[in-house]
């Protein structure tokens, strides 16, 4: 058995797993679990990057408790960094992408580039916490930090740093960040010269499956363990997501399903040109270079965030409450646009809701149910969307869908995006990201030989779940009252 230790953080919560690779089977073993609670102080939106270390600490002490390990990798999500001074220390805690200091910096940017030119280096999706706008907003807010860092760090490479000493930036997270130029593969020196960004504060890529570095030894020392190689495995969590896949087709739609909902395929080549562009779809980096080409979907955080303000009312309520009830109430009653502006922020979402039904002279939600179904339906109406500019984007079309992480437990909106997009929905595995972190290790370990053999292996160690479209004309006939709601008609 070769184990290996996945850091997994998500915007809520962080894992740590061993994943176990035996007779041709992967095994996941959860062994700590804790939340990832952001800090707002004077009015800024801040990641607890410190506890998140003390906690990838833990981790270590209950992995190597529960067999050991051979190497570890560390997975977050996209954009947000940390800055380091020259000697090392951290500047301040990262800043949280939906913190509002980049309200506005779309338009804005364009007195630096224009938005076509840095969509066609860049591929990325125009979204106003990209790390490129986020360096806009500290050096026109607060210059004077901008000019103390010696060296950016993206969120898995700055908790790789903590444990290793050692300052690189793996390729796939970088992507997100607007700065790299897709046809090669590094940092794009037209986009940082734009917008005045000194190079030297962007460390070299590398490719994931890179061995970064070993634990520092009083790091080793503190934690009674071997100066263990810490790997870089995509970074970005989606790409991880991506990478567990469990197809065996070269062809594939999927949606990688959480807070966010990132429903893409995987192409040849970058795709950044004028249908790619006025869909606002993303080229990410992957393993090998290759590309995802995705639309980022406001997810299961519409949920999420509505659940946390009921509770702040008082009310506990779980999600299979929700559900359960979201199933008792009305269908089709009212939709909205999960990725609208009065969504993006935290705060009281199910009020925001209402206020959207009621400006687009919909039914009300009445009701914690009613909300929750106007949610899964609005998400799976806006997969249908999605799905179809993906098609026109590549000029391709696609018979199924594998939704993989951890929103592929849910089966409500697994059925009602068969239903509204009209073919099969394969769901699972749900810890996608963790498996393709494992699965990147295990490959720089020398135990799989690629990505391919990889997605066979995963497909081969999880059941997954099938659900086939049913109710298509009532979805049908939803669709095109959603389209004439979302644009305004």
């Amino acid at each position: 058995m070769k184990n290996v230790l996945a850091f997994d953080f998500g915007a809520s919560s962080g894992r740590a797993i061993l994943g176990g690779y035996e007779n041709g089977k992967i095994t996941l073993k959860e062994v700590h679990r804790f939340s990832n609670d952001p800090v707002e102080v004077n009015g800024t939106f801040h990641w607890d990057v410190l506890r998140l270390f003390y906690e990838i600490k833990q981790g270590i002490l209950k992995a190597k408790a529960a067999g050991g390990f051979e190497s570890i990798g560390i997975d977050t999500w996209g954009v947000d960094f940390g800055l380091i001074d020259k000697n090392g220390r951290l500047l301040s805690n990262p800043v949280h992408y939906r913190d509002r200091r980049t309200e506005g910096a779309v338009a804005h940017s364009e007195k630096y580039i224009s938005n076509d030119r840095l969509y066609a280096v860049s591929g990325i999706q125009f979204m106003e916490f990209n790390t490129v706008f986020q360096l806009m907003a500290l050096k026109e807010k607060d210059p004077a930090q901008l000019a103390a860092a010696d060296r950016l760090l993206f969120m898995p490479d700055l908790l790789s740093y903590f444990l290793t000493g050692e300052k690189v930036c793996e390729y796939s997270i970088a992507t997100t960040s607007g700065m790299v130029d897709l046809a090669a593969n590094d940092w794009s020196d037209e986009i940082l010269s734009a917008f005045g960004y000194p190079k030297g504060l962007f460390g070299r890529l590398v490719k994931p499956g890179t061995v970064i570095g070993a634990l520092k030894p009083a790091l080793a020392e503190e934690l009674g363990v071997p100066e263990t190689p810490v790997i870089a495995v995509c970074g970005h969590d989606t790409q991880s997501a991506v990478t567990a896949v469990p197809t065996l087709q070269k062809d594939f739609a999927f949606i990688s399903s959480g807070t966010w909902s990132l429903f893409g395929t995987e192409p040849d080549a970058p795709c950044a040109g004028e249908r790619a562009r006025k869909c606002n779809f993303t080229n990410e980096g992957g393993c090998d270079y290759t590309t995802a080409f995705l639309k980022n979907i406001c997810g299961l955080w519409l949920i999420q965030e509505s659940r946390r303000q009921w509770k702040r009312e008082g009310r506990e309520l779980s999600f299979a409450a929700l559900e359960t009830a979201a199933m008792a109430a009305k269908p089709f009653a009212s939709f909205i646009d999960p990725d609208a502006p009065d969504f993006a922020r935290p705060g009281n979402l199910p009020a925001r809701i209402r206020a959207f039904c009621e400006r687009t002279n919909q039914p009300v939600p009445a009701d914690e149910g009613a909300v929750v179904r106007c949610i899964y339906e609005s998400l799976a109406l806006k997969y249908r969307a999605v799905f179809e500019q993906l098609s026109w984007c590549i000029e391709k079309t696609f018979g199924s869908i594998n939704i993989v992480g951890g929103g592929s437990q849910d089966n409500t909106l697994n059925q009602m995006t068969a239903n509204a997009c009209g073919v099969p929905v394969y769901a699972g595995p749900t810890e996608a990201t963790v498996l393709g972190n494992v699965a990147v290790q295990l490959i720089s370990l020398g135990e799989l030989g690629s990505v391919a053999e990889a997605r066979k292996t995963i497909a081969g160690s999880f059941e997954l779940g099938h659900f086939a479209p049913t109710d298509e004309a009532q979805w049908n006939e939803a669709y095109e009252r959603y389209k004439k709601i979302v644009n305004g008609i």
